[in-house]
């Protein structure tokens, strides 16, 4: 027999409850308050094989365009950016999952864009530029009612304590400063989960990568999704083609929230509106 208690059920003087219908509200719930999640992909293993293979493909591709000395210099080497710009519909069908859209729905109001997709090496025994505490909106120190941009790490490779898997800390997101030490070291936890499944996180919570202590690569893709007021990290509508994508696909890329090079072409683009 366990020796705790039950956790609570019953209330008095709540006016008011969250409740959700599906495991997707869950999530969102979870993130809303805490600042993180687990969300499952809904891929098969055949399917998450793909995933990976596509990632070694347009890894090294990647690193032979720009060069491994280049990169190692420019503190690159373990990341590729922009993954769905290097050709294959892989990465675009993985930045459109149903299950991660339906969550993003829920916790940002109103229109969003994919603002980075970037593929994430977490090397053996070395550090990289992800170990380190911070949010996926950098420099910012204020807080909102709800979420402004939302983070989905993709696991390619299971995330477990021994390979560095992300640390996060809880409600981080609620609060404008970065804690002292002794808060950090007291209410960190570190996140683990399977391939194939998603960290849901709200960019303003704190979290880092962690040490990989095992002999094998941990590899992971980054989606941070941002109210259309953010500019992209790259500009991923020049290096998409439009055809073939559907209007949901091109809106959700940025087609639809490309900054008028004149005012000729901002009125242009009014018009288009108008005119619907």
């Amino acid at each position: 027999m366990s020796g705790f208690n039950s956790i609570p059920e019953a209330t008095y003087g709540v006016l008011r409850q969250d409740r959700f219908e599906s495991e997707l509200d869950e999530v969102a719930e979870q993130v809303r308050r805490l600042g993180y999640a687990i969300l499952d992909s809904g891929y098969t293993t055949i399917q998450i094989q793909e995933i990976s293979n596509e990632f070694d493909r347009v890894r090294g591709a990647y690193v032979q365009e720009w060069g491994e000395a280049r990169l190692k210099g420019l503190k690159e080497f373990h990341t590729v950016r922009a993954l769905l710009t290097h050709g294959g519909a892989t990465f675009l069908r993985l930045a459109t999952n149903p299950n991660l859209l339906a969550v993003l729905e829920m916790l940002i109001i109103g229109k969003f864009v994919l603002n980075q997709q970037n593929g994430v090496i977490n090397p053996p025994g070395e550090t990289y530029n992800q170990g380190a505490w911070h949010r996926d909106l950098p420099y910012q120190h204020y807080v909102s009612s709800s979420p402004l941009a939302v983070n989905a790490l993709f696991c390619v490779d299971d995330f477990t304590i021994e390979n560095g898997s992300t640390f996060v800390l809880p409600a981080s997101h609620k609060a404008i400063a970065f804690p002292s030490q002794k808060y950090l070291q007291k209410n960190a936890v570190q996140v683990e989960a399977k391939a194939g499944q998603f960290i849901i996180m709200d960019c303003m919570v704190f979290h880092s990568g962690g040490r990989n202590k095992t002999a094998l690569e941990r590899r992971a893709i980054n989606h941070a999704y941002m109210i259309p007021y953010f500019k992209q990290q790259i500009d991923l509508t020049k290096s998409i083609g439009v055809d073939g994508l559907t209007n949901e696909e091109r809106e959700m890329l940025g087609f639809n929230y490309q900054m008028p090079a004149s005012v000729g072409d901002y009125l242009i683009s009014r018009e288009k509106k108008k005119n619907g």
